[in-house]
């Protein structure tokens, strides 16, 4: 299995899905996009096997593939739709209340440089009720920088380890992003994100304000954060249209597009057992 597909207990997820439990997931015959992006679903400087079946989220992103020459396409929604079609019969949350922020974050290839101060500043200048800062797991690990936003006020988080090579995953990533996000009525970050389509998908307002900061490197091949800022102005701002940002989400994370267990099943290889698992 290619290892980006276990990150954020993706594979996890869709073997709960499929009804194969919660156990280690078994191989899965293609690459899984682990995160929205702009491009064509897959990862920049990720190892990929040519012909490999590439399983993307949304109709829009198999478009971009196609274009950019990439075959065997297949659109199955994001990992997130099916944990909320899994979770659809949880209780209601209590009343929702504040905001869960979600700075932009680096990884262990590139780091993030940026004004961490002054987005405080705007954070605590915008929202209106009680914050909860989620770091990333590379920013949480950073004394310096969680005790920033800790001095601050601000409840802060990690919803755990995204995994690296099949190290350390935490299968139930999504699942404690989930129940972070139903507990709050907004959502928010410094750049168009996974998290803000998750937390509209969850039920919560959005917002997208503040400085973007820079990553180091970063590959500026399908447009960067101008294009975003372009294509998806609707989703920018300090508050944004609930309906637009809903439908756009809706279509983002191609829920749509979910499959049923069987035909997942079918779909990642799982129909028939395989020996062996990875």
């Amino acid at each position: 299995m290619h290892h980006a597909n276990h990150f954020y207990g993706h594979a996890h997820v869709l073997a709960r899905y499929c009804g194969l439990g919660d156990g280690h997931p078994p191989r899965i015959n293609g690459y899984v996009q682990h995160g929205w992006n702009i491009g064509d679903g897959l990862a920049p400087g990720h190892p990929y096997a040519e012909r490999t079946p590439s399983l993307l989220w949304s109709e829009q992103t198999r478009r971009r593939a196609w274009s950019v020459g990439r075959r065997n396409v297949v659109v199955v929604g994001a990992p997130f739709a099916y944990l909320l079609d899994l979770r659809r019969d949880d209780p209601p949350p209590a009343a929702r209340e504040g905001t869960i922020w979600y700075p932009f974050h680096g990884w262990e290839g590139q780091h993030v440089k940026g004004d961490h101060r002054e987005l405080i500043a705007r954070i605590r200048d915008t929202e209106p009720g009680p914050v909860t800062v989620c770091l990333y797991w590379h920013e949480y690990g950073m004394r310096r920088v969680r005790r920033l936003y800790e001095n601050a006020g601000f409840r802060v988080i990690c919803h755990g380890y995204r995994g690296h090579w099949w190290r350390d995953t935490d299968p139930l990533f999504l699942d404690k992003q989930l129940t972070e996000l139903r507990r709050h009525a907004r959502v928010a970050s410094n750049r168009l994100t996974s998290a803000i389509f998750y937390g509209i998908a969850a039920g919560c307002e959005p917002a997208v304000y503040g400085d973007p900061m820079i990553l180091a490197k970063e590959d500026p091949t399908f447009g960067g954060t101008a294009r975003i800022r372009r294509q998806w102005p609707q989703l920018h701002g300090e508050s944004v249209d609930l309906p637009t940002a809903v439908a756009i989400a809706h279509a983002e994370l191609g829920t749509d597009h979910r499959c049923t267990p069987a035909e997942l099943r079918e779909l990642l290889g799982w129909a028939r057992p395989a020996g062996g698992t990875s």
